[in-house]
């Protein structure tokens, strides 16, 4: 176990600056204190208030994600998580972060400074800056859909996303769909790039061809669906996967605008199964995660991390529900 004393040799400082830097006194320099925070970061040092039970503090970091209402995605997550870790004496912080935040502070530092033991991260893009960070941090983490690899302080918690699809494709498959289309999520993102590798396997797998004209990147939003929608209709598409059920709900609507109906003309799968997906018209057959259970299982896998059990990948699996939105092939007249 690092000490104090340790720090300060290190630095060739007393051990009395380098308590104010740990503890941000106000009477030394805030270079003095950056230099500090790095400096215990870099030799594993951790507080005693963190290692104390009595203390136990975690933190969910959001980005790009809402949580706040019963209908948005991440709120069952961050519900699951805290539930949870509440059952085992941890306090948990939410801290919506953005990238000038990242940019301001490192991810070790900050979460040093405020005496967290541990984090989970949700809702953070493949190209941010505390996504390279994790690459080499010692503090014990757990991401949303998102895998750091050779790194035994980062873990991965998400539903199969590859099961997933796989099953929406070969469900559509035996109903006769054959021109299938993939509206997916965001660029940048690694679950949409797992999601549309999983849609292409899956395609090939059932003898069908992933055509590139049926395939599309947008965003996890509604309004995706009137950029894609009307060229997959122009070329053919009798079904369409949808990243999301927020993507799906737009794509139900545009279809409509459009004079198709659902699914008599087109069926619409979407991922997920938040609350709107049953109160869509018609009602939205989906992929389901257990959003609740991913937050129980993220703080178990970051309670193993920080109890030195390196914990790598861990999901669940999803499940189709089938409502109204999808059905047999439409019969060409």
């Amino acid at each position: 176990m690092v000490t104090i004393k340790e720090i300060a040799e290190k630095l060739g400082v007393s051990i009395s600056t380098v308590s104010k830097g740990l503890n941000g006194a106000s009477d030394i320099s805030d270079e003095l204190k950056q230099i500090v925070l790095d400096t215990a970061v870099e030799m594993g040092y951790s507080t005693k208030r963190s290692r104390n039970e009595k203390y136990r503090k975690l933190a969910i970091f959001v980005e790009n994600m809402e949580y706040s209402n019963m209908d948005d995605f991440g709120y069952d997550i961050v519900l699951g998580f805290k539930q949870n870790a509440f059952r085992h004496k941890f306090e948990v912080e939410i801290i919506p972060v953005t990238p000038s935040l990242q940019e301001q502070e490192r991810y070790d530092t900050y979460l040093l400074k405020h005496q967290y033991c541990g984090a989970f991260l949700v809702g953070f893009a493949l190209h941010d800056e505390w996504m390279k960070q994790l690459e080499t941090t010692t503090m014990p983490t757990i991401l949303l859909d998102n895998f750091i690899p050779e790194n035994p302080t980062v873990g991965y918690v998400g539903t199969d996303n590859a099961e997933g699809i796989d099953m929406a494709v070969k469900y559509l498959h035996n109903l006769g769909h054959k021109k299938i289309a993939f509206l997916n999520g965001s660029l940048h993102s690694k679950v949409s790039e797992d999601r549309q590798k999983a849609f292409e396997s899956s395609m090939q797998k059932c003898g069908l061809v992933p055509e590139k004209n049926l395939m599309a990147y947008g965003f996890y939003v509604a309004d995706s669906a009137k950029y894609h929608v009307p060229g997959f209709l122009s070329n053919g598409a009798t079904a369409i996967i949808c990243g999301n059920d927020l993507i799906a709900s737009g794509v139900i609507n545009e279809c409509k605008i459009r004079g198709f109906k659902v699914p008599d003309d087109i069926s619409v799968i979407g991922f997920d199964d938040i609350p709107i997906a049953s109160t869509t018209e018609p009602p939205l057959s989906t992929v389901r995660q257990e959003r609740n259970e991913l937050g129980r299982c993220a703080f178990v896998a970051l309670n193993s991390l920080i109890n030195h059990i390196p914990i790598s990948i861990t999901l669940l699996r999803p499940q189709l529900i089938i409502r109204e939105s999808s059905g047999c092939v439409p019969v060409k007249n």
